[in-house]
């Protein structure tokens, strides 16, 4: 399993592959340092690897939202209801002191047991939930205190009424919220990160992932539906497009990976708050002093760039 020195190590890399080089400069040596390093230290992820990481991402005792909020914030006041038409359990959303600094805080939030978990929709937020994170995250951005979101969800709610209500409209402007924000932003996918219902809280200044989290476009399931016309194919679809940390990671969609206990985090919550606590606190120091305007331009030119390649 990585551990912290190899994270650091991968992003490290991260950050160095994506660097904006002259036309025509080559890789520099300390680029191929690393990738050497990292290389000794561990092989590629193998298919099982990469199943295991959907696996824990799902597990049913993995912390949620709630669960770092118990842990990690004082204070905690949650907000409610979207002021248009309802509020939607499966997003939390409110206000509390994280670090000795006030923050707003918006996760989604999935259910433990069977009513808990209908209730909250498996944490498949409608665009009544998507309303009420945007007007907390505007609420921060007046008030002038950084935003944190958790991800963990397996998309968006696609039914009918979700749609009746506007969902795609909702997570657009909830990515424009988010992309003119004049505060530090920082986001870490905790659990599932699933399409575009995940990505509504994650365009962020600082994108992390915990250990065994995924994040993709679609689940193992629906794509292995599209592919080969079975979603008992999950696994081999999984092992495709590579949703877990590392790969992520790799490809530049996020810019960090949150080491996890032993075993991942459904085993000690608290030592999973702990550790994600640290990474939280770490990023919005990096990020604190900066105007909101460097702030949002960094954020939006970071997110235009994803999926651009320079030629060799």
């Amino acid at each position: 399993m990585p551990r912290d020195a190899e994270l650091r190590l991968r992003e490290r890399l991260g950050r160095l592959r994506r660097l904006s080089l002259l036309g025509g400069t080559k890789l520099s040596g300390e680029l191929q340092r690393l990738q050497h390093q990292l290389e000794r230290m561990q092989a590629e992820a193998t298919d099982e690897d990469i199943w295991r990481s959907v696996e824990l991402a799902r597990h049913q005792d993995r912390p949620y939202t709630l669960d770092y909020v118990e842990r990690l914030l004082e204070d905690w006041v949650e907000l409610h209801g979207d002021r248009v038409r309802a509020d939607d359990p499966a997003i939390v959303a409110g206000l509390g002191r994280f670090d000795g600094r006030t923050v707003a805080l918006v996760g989604h939030q999935k259910g433990r047991d069977l009513k808990e978990r209908v209730r909250r929709n498996f944490g498949s937020a409608h665009p009544e939930g998507y309303r009420k994170a945007m007007r907390v995250m505007e609420l921060a951005g007046r008030v002038g205190i950084p935003v944190l979101t958790l991800i963990d969800t397996p998309g968006a709610y696609p039914g009918v009424a979700a749609e009746q209500h506007g969902q795609g409209g909702a997570l657009a402007r909830c990515h424009e919220v988010m992309a003119r924000l004049a505060v530090p932003v920082v986001s870490c996918v905790i659990g599932e990160g699933g399409s575009g219902g995940a990505s509504a809280l994650a365009l962020a200044d600082v994108v992390l992932m915990q250990e065994n989290a995924i994040y993709s476009v679609i689940s193992p399931e629906g794509c292995a539906s599209i592919l080969w016309r079975d979603a008992a194919e999950a696994r081999k679809a999984a092992a495709a497009f590579k949703p877990d940390a590392m790969h992520c990671l790799e490809l530049g969609v996020i810019d960090g990976i949150v080491s996890e206990p032993d075993g991942g985090a459904q085993t000690d919550h608290d030592e999973a708050a702990r550790l994600l606590g640290e990474r939280l606190a770490e990023a919005l120091d990096d990020l604190s002093g900066r105007l909101g305007e460097d702030l949002r331009r960094a954020r939006r030119r970071k997110f235009r760039e994803l999926g651009m390649y320079a030629s060799a």
